[in-house]
This record gives structure tokens, sequence and C-alpha cells, in this order.
């Protein structure tokens, strides 16, 4: 019996291997999204602790809806727009909800990184964390536009066929984003 090394198979095959229940297939499949579709979430949810969460529902909807999938080549569009959606959801029933403020939200995570002196470190820490409060004080739809496009490398026509919105539409809120975090972060840069 030949062990298969599912870590050098294509994205495309993987998938293909999932859809008729290769399970090992679409264990490695949601191992190479996670990352990606945790750290869309990082930047858009303000909750930071729901972010993991939310990260879960969409994998596991994901693995279960993969069958659905047609062409293996939209998958990232098709598993980001499952991210939305589960976003989206949270967001209605979060407004109907009385807001709550978190001790949680406002510590900052440290991250430890040898190379750097501890006065780089410090402005990068506040760096970092400035402009992720920017992008979280953006309306959802420009902020869920920024992010798709300048930390998921997402084309417009890509974003606009996610949102359902045109490309103009997606063009505009990006570049009002992008006014926005310029006047926010105009000391640091």
């Amino acid at each position: 019996m030949v062990k298969t090394n599912y870590k050098k198979i294509p994205q495309y095959l993987l998938i293909e291997m999932a859809q008729k229940d290769n399970y090992q297939a679409l264990e490695e499949l949601i191992r190479r999204i996670q990352k990606d579709i945790f750290g869309m979430y990082s930047h858009i949810c303000k909750k930071r602790e729901i972010v993991s969460d939310l990260t879960q529902e969409a994998l596991v909807k994901i693995a279960k809806n993969l069958e659905h999938l047609h062409d293996s080549k939209s998958f990232k569009t098709w598993s980001n727009r499952i991210a939305l959606n589960i976003f989206y959801d949270f967001v209605r029933k979060d407004t109907r909800q009385k807001p709550q403020i978190s001790i949680d939200e406002m510590e900052n995570i440290d991250v430890e990184d040898k190379h750097c002196e501890p006065m780089e470190k410090c402005l990068a820490s506040e760096l970092g964390c400035k402009i992720k409060n920017c992008i979280l004080s953006l309306p959802i739809n420009s902020r869920v536009a920024i992010v798709l496009r300048e930390f998921e490398g997402m084309s417009y026509d890509d974003i606009a066929h996610l949102t359902h919105t045109t490309i103009g539409t997606v063009k505009s809120r990006i570049s009002r984003a992008r006014v926005k975090l310029q006047e926010e972060l105009g000391e640091y840069l």
C-alpha cells in the first residue's frame, strides 16, 4: 500500500478527491485555507473573540458544501463567498443584540520578534494596532472591500462578483477606504 503525500497535491486535485469522499484530501484542503479565512475575519470582524468561531463555522460549511462546487478554479471566490455570508449573518444577528464592551478588545497581542530592537517593536506594534483599528472603523462594505483587495489580493472583478455589486461600486468603496485610512494614518506615514 502506497501512502499518499497530500501536501504535494495541487489544490484542484484535492478538491476533486474531496468531492469523491476522500477525507484526507478534504482535511488537507481545509488545512490550506484556514489561515486565509481566519485572516480575513480578523481584519473585518470587530469582536476578536468571535473570529475563531466564525472561521470554524465557515470551514465546516465549505467542507459540507464542497460537492456543490462545479469549477475548482473558482474555489477561492466560492469559499470567500461562504465566509462573507457567514460574516454578514453574524453582523445582522449581532446588531439586534445590545452592544457589549469587552476588555479583550482593548488588549494588544504582542508577538515576540527577535530581529527588532525594542523601539522598532513598539512602533511596529503601535502602527499595526492603529491600522487594524482604522480598518475596523470603516463601514462594513468598505471594510470588506479593502480587506479582500489588500489582504486577500483579489481583483476588482472577483470582489464585485463576491459582494454582488458593480466594479464601479467596489472601486468607489476601496477608494473611500484608502482616503480614510490615509487621513487616519497620516502621522505614521
